[in-house]
């Protein structure tokens, strides 16, 4: 990092400070996502679903595949069922011209954040991230279990749900939340409320709004820097902020109704200042995750939570924490927001976090 970043001493992010010219001053400028849909019937690399996405960002932008200097993809090879599924994806792209690309076997929110450090260190002036998951290929809930500590929890298969149900559970024995608190999230009213806690327990203490619905898609992110990011939008969201943290695997060895990590990410990205944000998209795959992360973000009444929907109406895994961030960019990119925070995750009970600020300054 330079002097026009501001970072703690534990790194992974901090607050941008340059003044307005700075080259390093990055903005997302462009989003697109594929439909949230149960199932699709493309192949496992996502190419069906990513060409669209990239389509869609070229004809609105203006760019072709040469005008991106730098590629960033988030997948999981265990989720597509081969080895190097990332490399199959790159036929979205094309083989001419070459390109400059990598990829994190994790929430696409993470290849944004390495396309933010090649941008951040002028190697790139633009740079295309994407992430992508085909969940209904598998058994998702047992494919998760192979990103859990492979020596002490994997051999016990515990499924996601239910490694989610012991943070739940954790939450309500200790007070620090309420089936009702639940029920509340994300619901229209408090009719809403009473006929969701009538509904039947699907895994107790869930019931089937608590969980975040199966979902394919993929979906894609334009970084550019400084003037570039001017030329190609009118309003862009510059990222004035971005961290990440990571709490212990060991499911034991850590309070799984908080999230510590979520809470160091939030204060290095924002300077410990949670305030005046219009809006706050959070990836909570479950009711009682927006609030631990509400709580763990220091969010107010004010801000507006998952306008989108959040992850609750539409998972697409590796690419749902990626959407967090685009979704946040385009209320700002259309004028109904001035600063928006997102978060994302990836891991089981909130296990790693990133946060990003976006404002249009």
């Amino acid at each position: 990092m330079n002097t026009a970043s501001r970072s703690d001493s534990m790194g992974g992010g901090g607050r941008v400070t340059g003044g307005r010219d700075n080259v390093n001053d990055i903005a997302v400028v462009g989003f697109a996502h594929a439909p949230h849909v149960r199932e699709t019937y493309g192949t496992t690399n996502g190419v069906e679903m990513l060409a669209p996405c990239f389509h869609t960002l070229y004809d609105k932008l203006g760019i072709k595949v040469s005008d991106i200097d730098f590629w960033c993809s988030g997948s999981s090879d265990y989720l597509a069922g081969r080895a190097f599924s990332f490399i199959s994806a790159i036929d979205s792209i094309g083989a001419v011209p070459p390109i400059n690309e990598s990829h994190v076997e994790m929430d696409a929110a993470w290849a944004l954040y390495e396309a933010w450090v090649k941008l951040r260190s002028g190697q790139a002036k633009t740079a295309l991230v994407y992430g992508f998951g085909k969940a209904s290929a598998g058994t998702l809930r047992q494919v998760l279990t192979l990103q859990t500590d492979p020596y002490v929890v994997a051999p016990l298969w515990p499924d996601a749900v239910s490694i989610a149900g012991l943070a739940a559970r954790a939450g309500l024995d200790s007070g620090r939340w309420t089936e009702r608190d639940m029920a509340a999230v994300g619901s229209a009213d408090d009719a809403e409320t009473e006929k969701r806690l009538a509904a039947p327990y699907v895994a107790n203490p869930f019931r089937e709004h608590d969980i975040a619905p199966i979902t394919d898609g993929a979906a894609a992110i334009v970084l550019a820097a400084g003037d570039r990011a001017r030329e190609l939008c009118e309003r862009p969201a510059w990222l004035t902020g971005i961290a990440h943290r990571i709490d212990t695997p060991m499911l034991g060895a850590r309070d799984l109704a908080s999230s510590p990590s979520t809470a160091a990410a939030a204060k290095a990205a924002t300077g410990g200042d949670a305030g005046g944000f219009d809006l706050a998209e959070l990836h909570a795959q479950f009711t009682h995750e927006e609030l631990i992360l509400k709580q763990a973000i220091g969010l107010n009444g004010k801000t507006r939570i998952n306008p989108s929907g959040g992850a609750l109406s539409g998972n697409p895994m590796f690419a749902a924490g990626l959407e967090r961030i685009g979704f946040a960019a385009t209320e700002i990119m259309n004028g109904t927001a001035e600063r928006a925070l997102a978060h994302a995750s990836s891991g089981p009970a909130l296990q790693q976090n990133l946060v990003a600020v976006l404002e249009a300054k």
